[in-house]
């Protein structure tokens, strides 16, 4: 096990890309258990059978269509709805974009997805109506983990199909989750938009403009109304769902909008497949390790250990939600996700807790990973996309960030939360 470890943070720190550091990890761990290579042969076998699932198709189908309404500007379009909602209000750009992220949740299940898309967009808006530039980001970035927490989000699809646990139901869980994240974001603003300078704008729109604004972005709206009713209808599985949104966002985009040429197709088809591509080497390469680790007992071992500290259900969460914001800070969230998942969904169910209800937990705990400091994925991307340096963003990040792990806390201990929609609709008992 020492030199497993070994192995995995020396090629961590010397920058080799997660998903070779994984997969090269687990062979020397296969190696280790039987040097004469009988182990060592299966690491290819189990390569592959990490991505021997159904569900994993769906991923690669919300990434393209996320990429084709984005092109078809069907960004602006919600941004446009948001703002006559809530663009009135003092910060109403804060708002709006608030508001933006949790109609645009709905298209792409990814928050760095909705981090590139409002930071092209919102971030140069807002600094011309007086906005701070890092304020405006770290306002992108809180809300773009609203993105993978209401459906479809991968990191469900990921969750659900590994650990066996009803990925409609994980969607369904996901939605108040989601919706409070961009109350209490709001609430926020609201809050200390004086303190914070934030400009105020217009007066309350008209019933008439709202209206336009709804019909403008009518299509868009749909699109979520479609995946969501589908999949939590029972009609549809995740999969037959996200091909259903590719074929609607391609007719928005190529036929309605005709915003989307031949050309543009073809681009938006290479960077599906390379987005699709990086997490599924992450995927294949973390299931080699992750046998190396069940065989040696390891996810055992560390329930034991956190048992061993208290057997109180309150402080096992503390301690689990604890070491994912930690972990969070400095590793590749898909990867924790592969590596942790079959240690911790035991660990919660041996404490009593619905499988539905931990996975939302440990979706929503890796989701706020993305915006910490030092690794956080949507800091980086905001930071490439706007030219504003990281340790500005993160300042004006952390009030955001605070909020946000309060709301997580809220998920872990009030069941209710996120499984009053489940058991609504039939998804979970």
């Amino acid at each position: 096990m020492t030199l497993v470890a070994v192995v995995f943070f020396v090629l961590l720190l010397v920058g080799m890309p997660i998903g070779y550091v994984l997969g090269i990890a687990g062979a020397v761990g296969m190696w280790t258990i039987d040097p004469s290579g009988r182990f060592f042969a299966m690491a290819p076998e189990r390569f592959f059978a990490g991505l021997d699932l159904f569900t994993f198709l769906a991923m690669p189908f919300f990434i393209f269509a996320g990429e084709v309404m984005n092109r078809s500007g069907i960004t602006d379009r919600l941004i446009g709805f948001a703002d006559a909602l809530v663009g009135y209000l003092r910060g109403g750009m804060a708002h709006s974009t608030m508001v933006a992220s949790v109609l645009f949740a709905g298209l792409t299940g990814a928050a760095t997805a909705d981090a590139a898309a409002f930071g092209n967009t919102l971030v140069p808006a807002m600094v011309k109506k007086g906005y701070s530039r890092p304020f405006a980001n770290a306002v992108v970035a809180a809300g773009s983990i609203i993105g993978p927490t209401i459906p479809p989000s991968n990191l469900m699809v990921i969750y659900g199909s590994l650990m066996g646990v009803s990925i409609a139901g994980l969607f369904a869980a996901g939605i108040l989750p989601g919706l409070l994240i961009c109350l209490i974001c709001m609430a926020l603003i609201a809050a200390f938009g004086r303190r914070w300078k934030l400009p105020k704008e217009g007066s309350r729109p008209s019933l008439r403009r709202i209206l336009f604004a709804f019909k403008d972005g009518f299509a868009a709206l749909m699109m979520p109304v479609m995946i969501l009713g589908g999949i939590l209808g029972g009609i549809t599985t995740p999969t037959e769902a996200a091909a259903i949104a590719v074929a609607y966002a391609l007719l928005m985009g190529m036929v309605v909008y005709r915003k989307v040429t031949w050309k543009d197709l073809f681009e938006m088809l290479v960077r599906t497949s390379r987005i699709t591509g990086i997490v599924f080497l992450i995927i294949a390469s973390a299931s080699i390790l992750g046998w190396w680790m069940t065989f040696n007992q390891i996810p055992q071992a560390i329930a034991a250990l956190f048992l061993s500290i208290s057997e109180n259900p309150a402080v096992v969460i503390a301690l689990i939600l604890s070491m994912l914001l930690l972990l969070g800070m400095f590793m590749d969230i898909n990867a924790m996700l592969i590596i942790l998942a079959p240690v911790l969904a035991p660990l919660t169910v041996t404490i009593g807790m619905n499988p539905v209800h931990a996975g939302v937990m440990i979706v929503l705990a890796l989701n706020i990973s993305l915006m910490t400091p030092p690794v956080g994925a949507c800091l980086f991307v905001l930071a490439s996309v706007t030219g504003e340096k990281i340790e500005n963003i993160a300042r004006a990040l952390w009030p955001f960030i605070i909020a946000e792990v309060g709301i997580l806390f809220a998920v872990a201990y009030w069941p209710a939360l996120t499984m009053y929609v489940p058991r609504l609709l039939g998804l979970a008992e």
